[in-house]
């Protein structure tokens, strides 16, 4: 596997960093993934999952999406504020990287998919309503309240925790407004794991605090895996042609 840091141009300018992960035996199918990290940002976790991924042979691309100009707790807002409207610099950051996923020569890519997590999976939802992506993999993001806000997404495949006393009933959502859209999808909601179940941040707050109320944060290594299963499986029917937009 190759992993190198590498810098995607918005169209302001700005050279935003970003991962690039290449695998060592590509899938056969000309796909790429876009992964979007959570509120804890570009972190060594969000790596993880695109290792993840890479070794199953998708190239992948990870966006700092804090890395915009102007001072981090600016960019911060800026991006929760896009996060919560849906609406802003976050989107044209995020159909920079895909385009900038289409235009590279390290690797053919014909296909891309988007995975995003917590506020990531809100923001892979609204951006694959809006962007030609084959597939996309939200976890326990925000959803909004009308399947009408989500018309145009690709086939979705995702999971959310039950304890998770914000989120945890936005699965549901989901695979409601996918049924009344009908887009195909495997959205699967675990009923004893919280939020952030498949992060696995080393920080003391996400260790030792991360599992108390509201969103009981925390690891859980079977419904990863088990999501990491069903995503692997719907990517390569997605991709594939087994399963189609609509």
């Amino acid at each position: 596997m190759n992993v190198q840091q590498i810098a995607v141009t918005l169209p302001n300018g700005h050279a935003m960093r970003a991962r690039w992960l290449r695998p060592d035996a590509p899938n056969p199918y000309q796909a790429a993934v876009l992964a979007i990290h959570d509120i804890f940002g570009y972190s060594d976790d969000i790596e993880r999952i695109g290792r993840r991924l890479a070794e199953n042979g998708y190239p992948v691309l990870i966006p700092d999406l804090y890395d915009m100009p102007g001072s981090k707790p600016l960019c911060v807002v800026k991006t929760l504020k896009a996060h919560e409207t849906g609406h802003g610099q976050a989107f044209e950051q995020l159909e920079a990287c895909r385009q900038w996923l289409l235009a590279q020569e390290d690797e053919p890519v014909t296909q891309v998919g988007v995975m995003g997590f917590c506020m990531g999976g809100r923001f892979a939802v609204l951006y694959s309503s809006r962007a030609p992506v084959q597939v996309v993999a939200p976890f326990y993001g925000g959803i909004p309240r009308h399947a009408e806000a989500l018309r145009g997404i690709c086939p979705a495949v995702g999971g959310w925790g039950r304890t998770d006393l914000i989120y945890g009933n936005h699965g549901d959502r989901l695979a409601a407004h996918l049924d009344a859209l009908g887009v195909p999808h495997d959205i699967k909601t675990y009923d004893n794991v919280g939020h952030s179940f498949m992060n696995d941040h080393q920080t003391f707050a996400f260790k030792k605090l991360g599992g108390l109320p509201p969103l009981r944060a925390r690891y859980d290594a079977a419904a990863a895996e088990d999501c990491w299963q069903r995503v692997l499986a719907f990517f390569k029917q997605v991709f594939s042609g087994a399963i189609s937009r609509h």
